[in-house]
């Protein structure tokens, strides 16, 4: 098969992994940074170009996403599909999971466990955005924040109201969520392939911290997850509409709890907690999988 990576740093572990995993299995991989692309919108022959060249060959694109591109992202993955062209990871299912609020909504939809969440617009009273859910100690988080960035800890109201504060100040859209005490600054991440969860780790955040990130300086540990978490992380993946995803859930004395779905999960650190070949799963799943005009978003529009 002839496969596009789309990343814009060839060094990075996940990139790498994925080459690897590529060529290990007699692939023809190339990489391609994802801003360079440009597009040829038509009806009769759309196509992406790339340094001045049609890439119209590949059997299957991989999407790896930063979050600062993912509008133009989407859009050169939405043009690969127009192609027929196999992406991994689908611009629906990449949009729906990189709006915050939307994918919460979605995911209540479905009566997966979420912890309680509040969003406001305009907030005359921040008492009562607190009031909804439960009261400090509270989570509060930027839309757009990334990687641990943009969430703070209100350990009591004043402090909460100066937070959301000054997010509005901003002009910054925030989400208000409960602060779950049994997690003690530890939540899974769970790495879905399909129908499967293929690894989980259990990270933990470093000692004053309650952000369990390994971007903000925690670390990782394999984890043996319950049905009930196996369940739920599958389920908040085809939620999303992702065949990979990393799910990230909180354990609680009322269940599992999903506080994100990652489109574009980072292989380092799973690989490394838990010793599997999660690139090379990744490709065995493409290569069942990647067939001419076979994304569902051409048929949802």
């Amino acid at each position: 098969m002839k496969i596009a990576i789309l990343s814009r740093n060839t060094n990075l572990y996940s990139t790498r992994r994925l080459v690897e995993a590529c060529q290990q299995r007699g692939h023809n991989v190339r990489v391609v940074d994802t801003l360079k692309c440009y597009m040829d919108i038509t009806s009769a022959h759309p196509a992406v170009w790339y340094k001045g060249e049609k890439l119209d060959d590949f059997d299957a694109v991989i999407p790896r996403i930063g979050a600062s591109v993912t509008r133009y992202g989407t859009a050169v993955i939405r043009q690969f599909e127009m192609m027929g062209i196999y992406c991994l990871t689908e611009s629906v299912a990449l949009g729906r999971s990189r709006d915050k609020l939307r994918a919460l909504q979605l995911l209540a939809r479905k009566g997966i466990g979420l912890p309680v969440t509040g969003f406001a617009h305009d907030i005359t009273n921040s008492q009562d955005l607190i009031r909804l859910v439960g009261g400090p100690p509270l989570i509060i988080k930027l839309i757009s924040g990334t990687q641990g960035r943009g969430v703070v800890l209100a350990e009591t109201t004043s402090a909460a109201e100066s937070v959301i504060d000054a997010f509005r100040e901003l002009d910054a859209e925030v989400l208000v969520q409960e602060f779950i005490k049994e997690s003690a600054g530890s939540d899974i991440r769970c790495f879905v392939i399909g129908n499967k969860v293929v690894a989980a780790m259990q990270r933990h955040a470093k000692q004053g911290e309650f952000r369990a990130n390994l971007h903000c300086g925690g670390h990782a540990t394999a984890v043996k997850i319950s049905p009930e978490e196996r369940a739920t992380a599958i389920k908040a993946a085809k939620t999303m509409g992702l065949a990979i995803a990393g799910v990230d859930i909180l354990r609680s004395a009322r269940g599992p709890l999903v506080i994100e779905v990652n489109s574009s999960p980072g292989l380092e650190g799973i690989e490394k907690a838990t010793g599997k070949d999660v690139a090379t799963k990744i490709i065995e799943y493409i290569e069942q999988h990647a067939r001419p005009n076979s994304n569902r978003t051409l048929t949802r529009g």
